[in-house]
């Protein structure tokens, strides 16, 4: 119960996986951080659980899982279907484009639970029947919410209704990047580094790692002792280390796959690098600025609306090996700068995407809906809460 008095918001949170990545630890974040006796959460996972389900458990947060087993599981439809009529959510938060999808389909009409589907970043990966999909469900979504206005802007672009698109940036647990946080050693082969440049994220097209590399290789040039360390895994792994030995780079790029204590692992980083050619909000990236390592990154949108050239970062042309290795060698020269641009970078990501902030924009947006939910039931004569058709 609520301090005036009423029940708490029933909030129902749909994700395929649970697995540790940038969504899924934005939801659990956020799901633990909502205030309890004002809101009451269940997460979903369609698919498994995975890193965060135990965290979400421990925190006093239902979690179930589903077992879906394939892009199109009936079942697994008809379990979520029958899962939200039980639990009667007044609001149902999805995230990304499976749960997107499986939550618009198993509710839909002005009398059910309003969706909000979320989306976290550029949807250029989206094939054709993907965004069929999406427009198809459009009418059943009563709010989509996105972690940066360049998502915004492109779902728009897209056709879907702009008054009915909320930005949310997404949110950083800042203890969590404290440079004395415990962490395993990085990598036997970098203990002896004199420098270390690294890159935190999923290993697959459009990260343009391999531009990285050959930044890297051109900054050893300056400083003998970087070693270049490559935290993440993915589709692309096997390719970027054949192309690093084909470079010659074996010994200088260190490959260390997942780790769980990445943001730690940030913290020790002489200099991130961020090289994608799209992003929404990068997770990563934030953990190296409210860290105060020195950043890095490509010249896209997203990566625009965290970082200011010059004040907060360096900012670098697409594609521009060169770029990346000047920009850090620079940095290096002049400490005082660096240090400055660190500080600076780290004041703003406190300030403006703590979970705190991400957790009242959150708030307000379940209380828009489900007081626009409580008005349509009220008006159709209908139950305020839990109505399926």
């Amino acid at each position: 119960m609520s301090a005036d008095g009423a029940r708490p918001l029933k909030v129902a949170q749909v994700i395929a996986t649970l697995e540790q990545a940038g969504a899924e630890k934005q939801l659990s974040l956020l799901a633990r951080a909502l205030p309890r006796g004002e809101f009451d959460v269940d997460v979903i996972a369609l698919v498994r659980g995975g890193h965060y389900e135990r965290a979400l458990r421990d925190a006093g947060v239902r979690v179930h899982v589903l077992g879906k087993r394939r892009k199109l599981d009936p079942a697994a439809l008809l379990g979520l279907r029958a899962l939200l009529r039980r639990l009667a959510p007044d609001v149902v938060h999805a995230w990304m484009f499976t749960a997107n999808a499986y939550a618009r389909l198993a509710v839909g009409g002005r009398t059910t639970p309003p969706v909000i589907a979320s989306e976290r970043g550029p949807d250029d990966w989206k094939s054709g029947w993907q965004h069929r999909v999406d427009r198809l469900l459009a009418p059943r979504t009563s709010r989509l919410v996105v972690n940066a206005h360049v998502v915004a802007r492109q779902a728009a672009a897209r056709g879907f209704p702009a008054e009915r698109i909320r930005v949310v940036p997404n949110g950083l647990a800042t203890e969590l990047t404290d440079p004395a946080a415990d962490a395993a050693p990085i990598d036997a082969r970098v203990t002896g580094a004199s420098r270390l440049v690294g890159y935190v994220g999923r290993l697959a097209p459009g990260k343009r790692v391999e531009d990285l590399l050959t930044a890297a290789a051109l900054l050893r040039t300056s400083y003998p002792g970087l070693t270049f360390v490559v935290i993440g895994d993915g589709p692309e792994r096997g390719r970027l280390e054949r192309h690093a030995a084909d470079l010659g780079l074996r010994e200088l790029v260190c490959f260390v796959g997942h780790r769980p204590d990445a943001a730690a692992l940030i913290a020790r980083l002489d200099a991130f690098w961020l090289a994608s050619e799209n992003e929404g909000m990068s997770n990563s990236l934030m953990e190296a600025m409210a860290a105060g390592t020195p950043v890095v990154v490509s010249d896209i949108p997203g990566n625009r609306e965290l970082v200011t050239d010059g004040v907060t970062g360096c900012i670098v042309p697409l594609g521009s090996a060169r770029g990346f290795a000047d920009a850090t060698a620079a940095l290096w020269r002049d400490a005082a700068r660096a240090g400055t641009m660190s500080a600076a970078a780290a004041a703003h990501v406190r300030r403006e995407l703590s979970v705190e902030r991400m957790v009242e924009r959150y708030e307000s947006l379940y209380r828009e809906v489900a007081r626009q939910r409580g008005g349509a039931a009220e008006a159709a004569g209908t139950p305020e809460r839990g109505a399926f058709r």
